[in-house]
Parts: structure tokens; C-alpha cells; sequence
């Protein structure tokens, strides 16, 4: 009997197959015929003038093809990237947007900002031809202190443009109502604190290869990108004037892309430019530093935030004050992070009526910051769940039962918040018991005093997070400021012996779409798995979409697949009533067959899609023939996950050493497709969240503004030693607006566990009078701040 395959199944990945045994196709494997190769002179420096860049002897080097400058870009009129998303500040004005060139033409802002493209027969070629470059600089004062950003005499970034740093000062909520909230307050609890800048870090590094076609004029891009179609766009109309129709883009294989893959960069920017002046393909990988220098960084908050209750714990009214970083430039949708996909979260799972929120966009001399897995929720998370749990402590509250006395009640869904969002359905007080029950909770303070005995410290630590995934709706996005809409597009297509591929604008980097969208398909059609292909990433065959991002694949992607099924449903119900000579409307779909109800007439799905190619016996005049049928889904509201994670850590205090010795997430992800997929994408997710709240953390030097986090020597990734083996459950409130009730999974991970971690180390180190480590708790972070207590 064969292993069932349909919605809930768990089917193992069908895209492992090549990535296990080494047959991917990434954008470096590809095999360009007379390819040139690329490689970008970086700035070394964090601010400086460019007095005067010298490429005569670069030129003269062995291989060298090409070199461009940022007066080679400026010369040939070729636009700047482009921020798409609009945020408007308290006052209703627009954000401040500085130009950000594709290549530098005067002045440097960030280290690894790009000062010159070469082009040579071998990658070896370019890199050497680069370091023969003479660029003279005037350095000059650099700010990347996000906490003084703002300040008077802090060096300006873009001191015309946006002067003294400031990007937006934008806020959600009424502040008076808020303050008078906090004036009957009978308990106020106040937090200081940083969410931690990081870098992505993606397996496969970012890169690009691009051809030219002088015959035709067409262009073809391949990028690893998370959405292609948006690329094209972005590249199309806003920066080098192709043609859309054009230029064609294909993300192949894409190892990895947590975010930072979403945004248009300036290097496939520049190798598709010059692909034409060179009249070669010209590929292009980055080495893993420059990765680290230049891949769009994450978080990055500073942050006041005072939660207010009453006499009996419930929560009053919460303020929160955040200085977000943007970095040197704006990336493509850097705006949007701090405000909508922040600030709108900070009710949290909680009643909270009042909520006032400030938050101030701050440029800085260091790489671009934007969306990194979570993209705002994250740093939601973390202000609202450590708020919480340092006031349980203040009034030495139990922190489970002071978040179930705060929770929204499962009758009040649909649930308005008082920061824009309105919850769609939830039932939180379940989602922590099981919570409690799995992670033994009860059990807990027997297990401290054992480590006790052992002189270590051991602390457990709550995070109960929601977030808004898949964007949405259009109409709302746009009024919002956001460039693009948030639909997706979907089209299934038939040949004549009963295959389908299903080409999706939506794409995959690692979440296992090329198995979960076959078993959508193979559930509501019955048609076998093998005999179901998903494609895409490549502009030139599937539909327009919008790409992955924001736990958006399923639930909105999935959904429009869902749309073009029915579609399919619909034309075979006609074409099999004319077969066994019925009314359509006595025709039921059941299992991959049309049936007569109440009779034994049936016709399989694949009879019903023969007879439409070879319509011999077909009612013509009524049904074109075919079976290809597409759909767009733009969503009515976001999907709003929601869980809990408990997180134990037992603490050295003689090193300051973390050690996580247990990890629950219990989440409602709605309907759960494949649960092996779900599995592994909270196990991916909480070991980030762990890497952000233990080991991670981009530093730039304040003086020089240097990335002395630039590699792996100095910026600790986690491994498989860092982390316990997680215990997961699950609780079901499926979505009441999508076609198959699911919610989304692919950020949950990240957005919790820091929040769960940081807590627990407090709990640990609360004996000893510890109120607060910075994050990441490293063992110096934590040892300091044991010894600064003991003083």
C-alpha cells in the first residue's frame, strides 16, 4: 500500500534528492559560454571622499576586460536603487530618501560600499586587477553608533538629504491617552534595552551572471533571488531602463535566504549593465567577506519601552520608543520594517488597551539593514515578552500566569488591536499549557536546586509571540506606502496524459515548496506525486508573483493554487457531464474522478484532461479546449501565528558559560500541510533565535566605523552543540479567510526564541542580582555582569 500523500502527510522533501547527491543547479554552476568574471573594489574605509580613482595599471593587467567606475554608471544616466516602500512620519511627510547610487561616485558611506567594477577572463584576473586600482580617499568622521546616531554633531550620512540622521520619526497610537493610562497606574515596569544588529549568513553566498543577446536586445539575469518578478521590475523601471518584456530573470537553486535575498543589490545590478558593454556573459560570487560587509544586515533596535498595570496585573497601557537603524542607504524595503511589521505586533497576544509607540529611523556609515527572518516581528517579540516577564518578577508573579491573565479570550476573535492589526482567530491559553506541560514546568525548581548543587545557575524563560505573516491585503499595503501589491498567482497545466506542472510566482530557497505545493494538488486532485511538477524563479515561464518573504508561500501562494484547482475542477465537471451525458450540476468531484451522484457513471481526471486535447468527443461550441488554467489570490487580511516557547539554560557562573538544556514551541500554524516540513522549519528558526540571544552579534569598530565582526573568526554562527533537541506541539485555530486555513511557519522560530532565552538567563542569574545581560549572553556578556553585581 502506498504512504499517503495528501494534505498532512509527512512526505519527505522531493527536492532533496539533487540538493543530498549534488545535482542542483545554482547561479555559480552555470555554465556560460566565454563567460567573464567580476570582482568589486570595496571601500575600506566607513566615510571618506573619493579624490580620485586611477585604473590605468589595473587596466593593463592580464585578462582584464572591463573596468567601471561610478562616474562610468553616472555618465551613462543609469538610476539608483530604489526604496519601495513609503513610510510617512508623524506629521504626514513623506521619508527622507537619499540617493543610493549603484557604485560610488564621490563619496563612500559604509566599509564595503562598491568603488569599482572589473571584468576579466578569470575570477583571479579581476581580483588582482582590482588590488592594482589607485583610489585616493579623504577620510572623514564616521557614525555608527546607533544610540548617539541622532545626536547634534554626530557626522551626517547624507547631510543634505536627511540632515542630522533622521529618516522618519514616525509613531502609531495616542501618546496622551497612553500617559494618562500610566498616571492611575499601580505598577509601571520600565526596560532598556538593544536588539542585537546580525547578519544573515545564507548557505550559498549572493551572486549573479548575466548575459546580453545583441540580436534580439534581451537581457537575462540569473540572481539569487527570493523574488525574481520584483527584481525585474525594480531593475526594469526604476534603475537600468530595460525593457520589462526584456529582461528576463531566473532565481535556479537558492541556498538559503532568510531576507536578505529579497532586496535588488547593486552587483546583479551592474552585471547585467554591463553585459551589454562587454558583449560577454559576466558571472559574478561573493567571497564570504564580503557577504558579511555587504548583505543586507538585520534588528538592530534601541529601545525604552514602560509597560503600566493595575493593582491585580492587568496590563494599563505599553510605550515604546525605538531607534532603528537603516544603515547608510535604504534598502528596498528597510522602511517598512520598523513601523508596520514592528510596531503594529507590540500588543503581542495580549489585551493591552492602550499603546503608544515612537519609533525614529536613524541613518548610519554602515551597511544597509532591512528585512531578516521575522523582519520586525522578532524585535516585537522581544521588547513585549521581556517586558513581561521583568514585571511578573517585579511583582514576583508567576510569568505563565501573568501572561494567561493578559491573554485575549478566545471569544473575542475577530480581535482589534490598538495598533492597526485585527486578529483573524487565536486560542493562546491552550497553546501554554501544552506549553507547560511538555517543557515540565511544574517540575522545574527541583531541577534548579539539583544544578545548585552542582554551583551551577539554572533559569526558565517564557516567550509568547504572534506575528502578521503574508502581507496583505493589496489595497490596504498601498495605502500603507508599500510599492508592490501582496497577491500571488498560481497556474496549473495539464498535458494530454494527465501530468501537471504546478508554476508558481512564488519561490522557494529552502522551505520545500516543490513538495508541499504537489501535495496541495495531489490532495484536491488526486493526481499521484510523481506525476506533479512544481516550477519556479524564472520570469520567462511562470506566472507574475511576488516572490517569498514573510512566511507568505502558503498561505497565499498555496492559496492561489488552491483557486486554479478549483478552476480545473470546474471546466473537468463540464467536460465529463458531457461524457456520461449528465447534467454538470448532478457531477461531483471525489479522489481524482467525476461521479453522476447516486449513479456508478465516472470519469477519471485524467480521461476528462485526454478529452480536452483530443476533443473528438467534446462539446466545442461550449468549453475551449485544454487544460491550463491560472488564478491570482490577494488575501483579505494577514495570517497571524501564534505560540509559546519555554527555554531552560543552566548557567556557569565561575565562566559566564550558557549552556540551553531544553527548548518547547508549542504553535498554531493553522492546517499543517507536511508536519516533517513544519518540523524542520521551527527547528531551523529557533536555533537562529538562539544564535541572536547566545552567539551573534555585527560590531563595527565606533572610531573607524570597521567591521571587526567580518568573518567566522569573529562572528559565532550556532552548530548543532549549541542547541538541545527541541520538543514541539502543535494546536490548530484554523484561518477563517484562506482557502486552506493555514497560517504560515517559517519565521516562528526566530521571532520567539531570543525573547525565551534572554528570559531564562535572567531567571538563572535573578539569585545573584542580575537584572539585565545585553544580547547575546555571551560567557564575557554574562560574566560581567555576575561580577558587576557582586561589586
Amino acid at each position: 500500500m502506498n504512504a499517503p500523500t495528501g494534505i498532512g502527510a509527512r512526505v519527505k522533501r522531493k527536492e532533496d534528492q539533487r540538493f543530498l547527491t549534488g545535482t542542483g543547479r545554482y547561479v555559480d554552476d552555470l555554465p556560460l559560454a566565454r563567460a567573464t568574471y567580476a570582482h568589486f573594489l570595496r571601500s575600506p574605509h566607513a566615510h571618506a571622499k573619493i579624490k580620485s580613482i586611477d585604473t590605468t595599471a589595473a587596466k593593463a593587467m592580464p585578462g582584464v576586460v572591463a573596468i567601471f567606475t561610478g562616474k562610468d554608471i553616472a555618465d551613462a544616466k543609469v538610476g539608483g536603487l530604489i526604496c519601495g516602500w513609503v513610510v510617512k512620519d508623524k506629521h504626514g511627510q513623506p521619508h527622507k530618501a537619499p540617493p543610493h547610487p549603484v557604485m560610488a561616485v564621490d563619496t563612500v558611506r559604509y566599509v564595503g560600499d562598491t568603488v569599482a567594477m572589473v571584468v576579466a577572463n578569470s575570477h583571479d584576473e579581476a581580483k588582482d586587477a582590482a588590488e592594482a586600482i589607485k583610489v585616493d580617499y579623504e577620510e572623514k568622521p564616521a557614525n555608527v553608533d546607533l544610540a548617539k546616531a541622532l545626536d547634534k554633531g554626530a557626522a551626517e550620512v547624507h547631510a543634505a538629504e536627511a540632515p542630522g540622521n533622521l529618516i522618519y520619526d514616525w509613531e502609531i497610537g495616542v501618546k496622551a491617552d497612553v500617559d494618562a493610562a500610566f498616571a492611575k497606574a499601580a505598577h509601571v515596569t520600565k526596560l532598556d534595552i538593544v536588539n542585537n544588529r546580525l547578519i544573515p549568513n545564507a548557505m550559498e553566498p549572493r551572486a549573479a551572471a548575466a548575459e546580453y543577446d545583441k540580436g534580439t536586445g534581451n537581457y537575462t539575469l540569473w540572481s539569487t533571488s527570493q523574488n525574481p518578478h520584483v527584481l525585474r521590475l525594480i531593475l526594469s523601471a526604476f534603475v537600468l531602463g530595460i525593457p520589462e518584456h526584456k529582461l528576463r530573470v531566473v532565481a535556479p537553486d537558492v541556498g538559503g535566504g532568510f531576507g536578505s535575498k529579497i532586496f535588488c543589490y547593486n552587483e546583479e545590478t551592474m552585471v547585467t549593465w554591463a553585459a551589454s558593454r562587454v558583449g560577454r556573459p559576466i558571472k559574478w560570487t561573493a567571497e564570504r567577506s564580503e557577504s558579511f560587509q555587504t548583505d543586507a544586515h538585520g534588528r538592530d533596535h534601541v529601545t525604552h519601552a514602560e509597560l503600566a498595570l493595575d493593582k491585580d496585573g492587568k496590563f494599563l497601557a505599553l510605550k515604546v520608543e525605538t531607534i532603528a537603524n537603516m544603515g547608510a542607504y535604504l534598502s528596498t524595503f528597510s522602511t517598512a520594517v520598523p513601523t508596520y511589521l514592528y510596531a503594529t505586533l507590540l500588543a503581542g497576544q495580549y489585551t493591552t488597551p492602550l499603546i503608544y509607540a515612537n519609533v525614529k529611523a536613524a541613518l548610519t556609515h554602515t551597511a544597509p539593514v532591512d528585512a531578516y527572518r521575522g523582519a520586525g516581528r522578532p524585535e516585537a517579540t522581544f521588547v513585549v515578552e521581556t517586558i513581561v516577564s521583568k514585571a511578573a518578577k517585579e511583582l514576583k508573579m508567576d510569568p505563565a500566569e501573568l501572561r494567561r491573565k493578559n491573554f485575549i479570550p478566545s471569544d473575542a476573535f475577530p480581535y482589534q488591536t490598538p495598533v492597526a492589526l485585527q486578529y483573524d482567530s487565536g486560542n493562546y491559553p491552550p497553546i501554554i499549557d501544552e506549553a507547560i506541560k511538555i517543557a515540565d514546568y511544574k517540575g522545574f525548581e527541583a531541577r534548579r536546586a539539583e544544578a545548585k548543587s552542582r554551583g551551577k545557575l539554572r533559569g526558565i524563560g517564557f516567550s509568547s509571540y504572534i506575528e502578521a505573516c503574508g502581507l496583505a491585503p493589496s489595497q490596504v499595503i498601498g495605502q500603507l506606502g508599500g510599492g508592490v501589491g501582496q497577491w500571488e498567482s498560481a497556474q496549473l497545466k495539464f498535458n494530454p496524459t494527465g501530468n501537471v506542472q504546478i508554476l508558481t510566482g512564488s519561490h522557494s530557497h529552502g522551505q520545500g515548496h516543490e513538495t508541499t505545493f504537489a501535495q496541495l494538488v495531489s490532495d484536491k486532485l488526486g493526481v499521484p506525486m510523481e506525476n506533479i511538477e512544481v516550477v519556479h524563479g524564472d520570469t520567462a515561464t511562470t506566472p507574475f508573483g511576488m516572490g517569498t518573504y514573510g512566511s507568505r508561500s502558503l498561505a497565499v501562494g498555496g492559496s492561489a493554487i488552491m483557486k486554479a484547482a478549483d478552476k480545473v475542477i470546474a471546466k473537468g465537471k463540464k467536460i465529463a457531464a458531457h461524457l456520461m451525458e449528465a447534467s454538470v450540476a448532478d457531477v461531483v468531484f471525489e479522489n481524482g474522478t467525476f461521479k453522476v451522484a447516486g449513479t456508478d457513471k465516472a470519469v477519471p481526471l485524467g480521461q476528462a484532461v485526454f478529452a480536452a486535447y483530443v476533443p473528438h468527443n467534446y462539446p466545442l461550441a461550449e468549453i475551449e479546449p485544454g487544460m491550463d488554467e491560472n488564478a491570482f489570490y490577494d488575501p483579505a487580511n494577514f495570517v497571524y501565528p501564534a505560540g509559546t516557547q519555554i527555554c531552560e539554560v543552566e548557567i556557569d557562573p565561575d565562566t559566564g558559560v550558557v549552556e540551553v538544556i531544553s527548548h518547547t514551541a508549542v504553535d498554531d500554524f493553522g492546517n499543517i500541510i507536511n508536519p516533517m516540513i513544519v518540523e524542520g522549519q521551527v527547528h531551523g528558526g529557533i536555533v537562529q533565535g538562539v544564535g541572536q540571544a547566545l552567539l551573534e552579534n555585527a560590531v563595527y569598530d565606533k572610531e573607524t566605523g570597521q567591521l571587526i565582526s567580518g568573518s567566522y573568526m569573529d562572528y559565532t554562527m550556532p552548530r548543532a552543540s549549541d542547541v538541545p533537541s527541541f520538543k514541539l506541539g502543535y494546536k490548530v485555530t484554523p484561518c477563517p479567510h484562506n482557502p486552506l486555513g493555514v497560517k504560515g511557519c517559517g519565521e516562528a522560530g526566530a521571532i520567539a526564541a531570543p525573547a525565551a532565552v534572554m528570559n531564562a538567563v535572567h531567571d538563572a542569574l535573578a539569585p545573584l542580582g542580575v537584572s539585565h545581560v545585553p544580547m547575546p549572553a555571551t560567557p564575557l556578556n554574562v560574566w560581567q555582569a555576575i561580577n558587576g553585581a557582586s561589586k
